[in-house]
């Protein structure tokens, strides 16, 4: 699969044929909208997790992401993050305290403040740590890859439902 069109992973407990983009909270790292990650193994984690704090099975629900399309679309504004960075910062930090900075985007990617990130976000968000500790220590990990589409109608047409996977 080439990387204008790209597998896609929304990992639960339930089968989510029709994504809806309001079905994640405003508070969340990209504001609220539908998330999918491109890494598979990141799925499973999340999943599993879930599965795990529920008791119950856990589901990955495959799409198909016609990527460059929804990007050209004439309507889509979009933010790519390529790092744990100042703005990147900056960004789930603003979102997490309600200033709804992910509104005027239809599409955000970067990266997830999984485990492995949250620590340093609540060391900085409490103000334990400034902002250049928190950044020096972000900057060591490699992203996870998270993707929060927030048009509807946007990804009504270029995300497909291709499957699932009981975890």
């Amino acid at each position: 699969m080439n990387r204008d069109v790209i597998e896609v992973y929304h990992a639960g407990v339930d089968i989510v044929k029709f994504p809806d983009v309001m079905r994640g909270r405003p508070e969340l790292d990209f504001g609220q909208g539908f998330y999918v990650t491109d890494i598979y193994p990141q799925a499973v984690n999340w999943a599993t997790k879930k599965a795990v704090k529920m008791k119950c099975t856990g589901i990955i629900n495959k799409y198909v992401l016609h990527k460059a399309d929804y990007l050209a679309s004439a309507n889509c504004n979009y933010k790519i993050f390529s790092a744990y960075d100042d703005e990147w910062l900056d960004f789930v930090i603003g979102n997490r305290m309600g200033q709804r900075l992910w509104e005027k985007y239809n599409y955000i990617e970067g990266g997830i403040a999984d485990d492995r990130v949250t620590d340093t976000i609540d060391l900085y968000f409490g103000g334990y740590i400034d902002k250049a500790e928190a950044i020096r220590r972000l900057k060591l990990l490699v992203p996870n890859n998270q993707i929060c589409l927030h048009s509807q109608g946007l990804l009504d047409k270029y995300l497909k439902f291709s499957g699932f996977i009981e975890i």
